[in-house]
């Protein structure tokens, strides 16, 4: 029996279920969602991810992989979705969680999901809120109670997790933000494909809100272009659908109205698109700056951010949680929130100092090494199979004690 007990215990995840959103849904966690089914598939070749997708009614045309799809205002389809998956052969349901994708207030319409689910269950967590409403916090507490671990992408987020939502953080882990592999490309040669040459490239991308804090930057441009007549800032990205649907493009015609104003129409441009893997290689390879002046403190993750680091690029932020712990160690450079003075002092400091911008990069290029999405994968496989081990050894635990 002991014998038997120690090769099902060292069985290797087979078949991994994530559930998210998913492309063609255009949408970071979408984004995310299918970086680590390929980062997974690519470190671990023997394991085969399957996507349930959560959809918006939008009727999108889905890949293969996606076996099945939650409604995501009906509650009932959570549950037929969980049942399915208890009748089907997965090893692990990885669930990726941000509060406004899933129905329901505050997203809670998930957890008629989690409760329903006979599988092992991770969770990763894109969202950690330091001041959540008292709905927030009972559905992040039930779910991180109801996994049977728990992936961050901080370290910050186990103190928060602990203090403020008062859950067990022992099966909590970190696992950073993957990025893409980017090619050692050459700089001026990006800048030549994109008809930028003999421009300072600054950049600011991801789906457009107001939450970006994009406004700042532009009112430190002037003072950057005063001393750097050949600077161009480049906002890359289409506007959020949400935003798009309840507000249209109101932010963005903002945006360029203050362009106007300030007579930037020469330094700013921007790309108003949803832009594939490899133009958004190309726009970072050809970026001497990236810059992120988000306005929530409280943001836990940041994809874009995390992409400049992956790519080895100088980056200048506000200190929101995930720009603080990225960027230390020399990785970049931290500004006070909704400063275009100390936006623009520190981007002038960046480009006045070749050395300084070298040594960012450097920095930055060494953790991106770490980032890359097979190390990623590999990270959450061995996490799926440690999940496993301990169901196992919990249902059995006088076969393998």
């Amino acid at each position: 029996m002991e014998d038997r007990m120690r090769g099902f215990l060292s069985q290797q995840v087979q078949l991994v279920i994530l559930v998210g959103t998913y492309p063609p849904r255009e949408c970071g966690i979408a984004t995310f969602t299918h970086d680590l089914a390929r980062g997974i598939e690519i470190s671990c070749p023997e394991v085969e991810c399957q996507i349930i997708a959560v959809d918006d009614g939008s009727n999108l045309d889905y890949p293969p992989e996606v076996v099945r799809v939650i409604e995501q205002d009906d509650p009932s389809s959570y549950v037929k979705a969980a049942r399915w998956v208890n009748s089907s052969e997965a090893d692990i349901v990885c669930i990726q969680h941000e509060y406004g994708i899933f129905g329901g207030r505050d997203g809670s319409f998930l957890l008629h999901f989690v409760s329903e689910l006979e599988k092992p269950l991770v969770t990763t967590l894109h969202t950690i809120l330091p001041r959540p409403s008292q709905g927030q916090r009972k559905v992040l507490r039930a779910l991180v109670e109801q996994s049977d671990a728990t992936v961050i992408m901080l370290g910050e987020g186990r103190r928060i997790l602990r203090k403020v939502y008062r859950v067990d953080v022992s099966r909590t882990h970190v696992i950073h933000h993957g990025v893409p592999e980017f090619p050692d490309g050459d700089r001026e040669e990006a800048k030549r494909r994109l008809g930028l040459e003999g421009r300072t490239v600054l950049s600011t991308f991801g789906l457009i809100s107001e939450g970006k804090g994009i406004e700042f930057m532009l009112q430190a441009l002037p003072a950057v272009v005063k001393r750097f007549p050949d600077v161009v800032y480049l906002i890359i990205g289409e506007t959020h659908p949400k935003v798009r649907e309840q507000k249209g493009e109101r932010y963005r015609e903002k945006l360029q109205e203050l362009v106007r104003s300030l007579a930037l129409d020469d330094h700013v441009k921007f790309e108003d698109r949803y832009l594939s893997l490899e133009e958004l290689s190309l726009y970072l390879t050809a970026t001497d700056v990236y810059i992120t002046p988000y306005l929530n403190p409280q943001q836990a993750t940041s994809g874009t951010l995390a992409y400049a680091i992956g790519c080895g690029r100088a980056c200048i932020s506000t200190p929101y949680l995930y720009a603080k712990e990225m960027l230390s160690d020399g990785r970049g450079i931290l500004v006070e929130f909704r400063s275009p003075k100390a936006l623009a002092e520190q981007v002038i400091r960046v480009l006045s100092q070749p050395l300084l911008r070298r040594r960012m990069e450097q920095a930055a290029a060494e953790l991106g090494r770490r980032m890359t999405w097979p190390h990623i994968g590999r990270q959450y496989v061995e996490l799926f199979e440690e999940v496993l081990a301990e169901r196992e050894v919990a249902y059995f635990p006088r076969a393998v004690s």
